[in-house]
């Protein structure tokens, strides 16, 4: 019961109606400032993580986890390697494919782009290709039917749609009499993708792994084949089993190699921000000391009058301890409760924003991604409200002090 007191005077001063509105003012301002400080961590984090967890899976989609190729560009007896690769504890699947540069042109328009050519039933298991597909299929890509899958861009950048005929030029030509002529072959375009990154949708097209080996005179032969692993993370030691497996000799690749740099600059960021809006957080909590310190200025004759019928300095000390606290947890909670509603429904307000106001924040001829992911995460939430409220307890221990350490007979002195 003694100790019930102390709490509900400092109950009472957060929420105090005396003459100086200006201490409740601080006081709440202090409580703004901590919730805007962690609901802006919370956000920038989830935002993030969002794209971290985008890039890696959009790249896996359309990049394999891994990758076995022979040195001079092509893989003989890749069944065989198919084979070994899927007997590898860990790996889920194996798929060729074949990478070449041409041009493409449709009527006066013309664009680069890199073509792959797959399998489509073997590389549905080892990537999302399907699922990006906005119009056609992915099974449209008979053997001998030269047809072609588009990349979104790269479909609006030649004016083409599903069933316009575009045509192929290589480099490679052919020797005639009249000289060197590029070849060239017509393809159907049956099929348009998305991914949302415009790397892929801008360069990338599929076609069918037979048809690409007689556009590339590759005859039987592949340049790899790609690996679907179980665990991501894993892939470097997956992919380098396999080919031992398989003899050896061959290069071997992995998604954390072609991309390391993408994510590394992601980590660095996040740890970079973190910092810096923790630091934005200490401001807001420090805002407490400078409102206690107020307070305890303006109640120095309630001090002393609580001193006076019997109150120990503990007992002042935990008065005003209680006070920041309930500061702190009421701004930390608002924050939270804030972050984690706008991190939850952060693509449709900016899908909001960016149609009524015409704006594209994300450009996708400039950024990796256009969409504004959020990914929340709880550990982060529980993170940044746990450091919020050590911050917000430690802000309150030299007001309190201070407070504690106030004598009657000078408090009482002029009053």
């Amino acid at each position: 019961m003694a100790a019930k007191y102390e709490y509900w005077i400092g109950r009472r001063y957060v929420r105090s109606r005396s003459t100086n509105g200006f201490i409740s003012l601080i006081s709440a301002i202090s409580m703004l400032g901590i919730a805007i400080a962690v609901a802006v961590l919370i956000v920038v984090l989830s935002v993030v993580n969002g794209f971290e967890r985008e890039l890696r899976e959009r790249l896996l989609a359309m990049s394999a986890h891994a990758t076995i190729e022979e040195e001079g560009e092509r893989l003989p007896n890749w069944p065989l390697w198919v084979g070994t690769a899927e007997a590898t504890d860990g790996v889920t699947a194996a798929a060729p494919y074949i990478e070449g540069q041409g041009l493409l042109m449709l009527d006066r328009k013309l664009s680069g782009a890199q073509f792959r050519g797959i399998d489509p039933e073997l590389e549905s298991r080892v990537s999302g290709v399907d699922k990006t597909l906005l119009d056609g299929s992915i099974d449209s890509l008979h053997g001998g039917a030269y047809n072609i899958i588009l990349g979104v861009e790269l479909a609006e950048a030649l004016g083409a749609s599903v069933g316009d005929r575009v045509t192929v030029t290589l480099a490679e030509g052919i020797v005639t009499p009249a000289g060197v002529v590029p070849r060239t072959k017509r393809f159907t375009v049956s099929g348009i993708y998305r991914v949302g990154m415009y790397e892929f949708d801008r360069r990338l097209a599929f076609i069918n792994l037979a048809d690409a080996q007689k556009l590339f005179r590759l005859g039987s032969d592949v340049s790899g084949i790609r690996l679907a692993v179980s665990d991501v993370f894993a892939a470097p030691q997956l992919v380098r089993e396999a080919a031992i497996a398989g003899g050896g000799g061959v290069m071997v690749s992995d998604w954390t190699r072609r991309h390391i740099n993408f994510f590394r600059s992601i980590q660095i960021t996040k740890s970079i921000l973190f910092v810096i809006l923790l630091m934005v957080i200490a401001v807001a909590a420090f805002n407490i000391v400078s409102t206690l310190v107020m307070v305890v200025k303006d109640k120095r004759a309630d001090i002393a009058i609580l001193r006076t019928v019997g109150a120990t300095p503990a007992s002042i000390l935990r008065v005003f301890v209680t006070q920041g606290t309930i500061i702190g947890v009421v701004g930390t909670l608002a924050g939270v409760a804030g972050g984690v509603l706008l991190s939850l429904n952060l693509e449709s307000i900016v899908q909001f924003m960016e149609a009524t106001f015409g704006v594209k924040f994300l450009a996708s001829d400039v950024y990796f991604i256009s969409d504004l992911p959020a990914d929340l995460r709880v550990a982060d939430v529980v993170r940044i409200s746990s450091i919020a409220l050590v911050l917000a307890l430690l802000s309150t221990l030299y007001p309190a002090w201070r407070g504690a350490r106030t004598l009657p007979a000078e408090a009482l002195r002029y009053d």
